[in-house]
């Protein structure tokens, strides 16, 4: 081999390592695309499964078209379209809710609260994306690509949900050493002490504390869950038909 003709395409040295640079920025790029890919064939299942997501409508009239016409934003009626969107929307964020606010959901399925789940993750991402395309009302005046990129975001919406809900039901409290998974197992039956309109208030402060210590540093409790939970706990027991005086309020947390 003649090493001395060799040398002669140095320059070739700049262009092949540019090419596995690009090569490297070319596999970030197609995990990326995996990803929208996924995300396109669950929105495509979801379609084939319910045929809840509606066809995109007729473009709208334009806002200056309204005006020529004497109509204002109070007397255009809601699009067909926007409603139901809006109630799929609805739909997917009250069942979300559902594990956000109720802490016996939560210590049964924490993967539904841990972002750190990949599913759970994309699942939030996709919310956020859907709450910030969603119009202020089933009134607004969308243009076609504007609606039909509403409609995708509650498509992904709903379809991340149903797939976090599903791994979240079939790996429940897996992620968590036994030792964990024994403070859970606590957790859940002094809760339901605490909500348990037959102990007495001092029972249920006291349960309500103790869950509180067992999920210290396994499930981040949200401000609304701890909210909906309190008010459980210091729920009144139920009036009996008797001349005794009323019971003594619950003591403070």
């Amino acid at each position: 081999m003649d090493w001395s003709n060799i040398w002669m395409f140095w320059w070739l040295i700049f262009p092949i390592g540019a090419a596995i640079g690009g090569a490297i920025k070319s596999f970030d790029r197609a995990s990326e695309r995996r990803h929208r890919r996924r995300l396109e064939m669950m929105r495509a299942k979801a379609e084939l499964r319910s045929g809840a997501v509606p066809a995109v409508a007729a473009p709208p009239a334009s806002s200056g078209d309204a005006d020529r016409s004497g109509g204002s934003a109070a007397s255009i009626p809601p699009d067909p379209t926007l409603t139901q969107l809006f109630a799929i929307h609805d739909d997917v964020t009250a069942r979300w809710l559902e594990y956000e606010l109720d802490v016996a959901k939560l210590i049964a399925f924490p993967a539904m609260s841990d972002g750190r789940q990949p599913l759970t993750a994309a699942f939030l991402r996709a919310k956020r994306v859907a709450d910030r395309l969603r119009p202020p009302t089933a009134s607004a005046r969308l243009s076609v690509e504007q609606l039909k990129e509403y409609r995708d975001a509650v498509t992904d919406y709903e379809v991340a949900f149903d797939l976090a809900e599903r791994d979240a039901r079939r790996v429940k409290d897996a992620n968590f050493s036994a030792e964990e998974r024994k403070r859970l197992d606590t957790a859940q039956q002094l809760l339901t002490v605490a909500v348990d309109e037959a102990a007495t208030p001092a029972e249920r402060q006291l349960a309500y504390r103790r869950v509180r210590e067992e999920l210290d540093g396994l499930l981040l409790l949200s401000d609304d869950a701890i909210e909906v939970l309190e008010k459980k706990v210091a729920h009144e027991l139920p009036a009996r038909p008797s001349t005794a005086p009323p019971a003594a309020p619950s003591p403070p947390a």
